[in-house]
């Protein structure tokens, strides 16, 4: 395939993109679409079937970065995944799926795995801060020499989910032995349907300022730009189009224009096509148009 010039001028901005042709087809399409940065999953996301990789799906891997220039990658884990999980089986699973995305993710040279923290299942946040943290522990006893970084998403706080305060994203990294193999992806949906206020430069400097005390910018890797479908505080998870939900377009410029998050790579998680219009592409060239000159 010819070689496609990165553009250095452009910012750190992708999607999340399919893996169905191909892991090395993700980033193909992503430089078609523009992008700097995307997102994958490395194996089907909906169940607990493991994918070995192969050398020819490596090497292609390697290929299209060097083609494309993309190197700001993040995998995101499968959902079924719970390290606070309370029944044995359904714990062990957990554990061992995230070990193999961290090893499957190392062999691709994937900087980032992103990780939802799991649910407490009526055990209590403390016990579920517990739980995770330890199982982090657990799994990275497993692989010392791991390169790849364990990114905690911040979470609506749906059901007993944990991770929809910072201060319990802190706690949970504050338990882990291995600090330098973790960090931090805050996703602008999650973050406002847990009760945090995004949508006036007040309300965003308060935020953000809030973040860096309590967990720290410095452990900041990855933010997920998705609006909502739900109001503030709902505690409910559903993206939605740039500009087109509760959140609005003015969070997502000051997210765009902050010289502090600008070397973090910024990962669009909305609804894909609909009605023959490519959402993708309208959703990144919104927030291309939102960046000062």
């Amino acid at each position: 395939m010819k070689k496609i010039l990165p553009i250095k001028s452009l910012p750190l901005l992708g999607a999340h993109f399919s893996i169905a042709k191909g892991l090395h087809n993700a980033l193909y399409e992503a430089r078609a679409y523009g992008c700097t940065a995307l997102q994958i999953f490395t194996k089907n996301a909906q169940t607990w079937k493991e994918r070995s990789l192969k050398p020819d799906e490596i090497d292609q891997f390697e290929q299209a970065r060097a083609a494309t220039g993309i190197t700001a990658i993040a995998a995101h884990t499968s959902y079924l995944i719970n390290l606070a999980a309370v029944e044995k089986q359904k714990h062990t699973r957990s554990c061992r799926a995230l070990e193999q995305e961290l090893v499957r993710s190392a062999m691709l040279n994937i900087p980032f795995v992103v990780l939802h923290p799991g649910s407490h299942m009526d055990r209590g946040e403390d016990e579920g801060i517990r739980r995770i943290s330890e199982s982090i522990n657990q799994v990275f006893s497993q692989i010392p020499d791991l390169k790849t970084r364990l990114l905690l998403e911040t979470t609506a706080g749906q059901g007993s989910n944990v991770g929809h305060t910072f201060e319990q994203l802190a706690s949970i990294i504050d338990k882990v032995e291995k600090k330098d193999a973790v960090g931090f992806c805050l996703d602008t949906s999650h973050i406002f349907a847990a009760g945090y206020d995004i949508r006036t430069p007040s309300a965003y400097q308060k935020t953000i300022n809030v973040f860096d005390t309590i967990a720290g910018l410095e452990h900041l890797n990855l933010i997920h730009l998705n609006d909502s479908k739900k109001e503030l505080g709902s505690r409910v998870d559903r993206h939605e189009h740039i500009g087109q939900g509760c959140i609005g377009l003015k969070a997502f410029e000051l997210f765009m224009n902050d010289h502090r998050l600008q070397d973090i790579p910024k990962i669009l998680e909305t609804p894909k096509q609909h009605g023959g219009k490519d959402y993708d592409k309208v959703n990144l060239s919104t927030l291309r148009n939102l960046m000062a000159s």
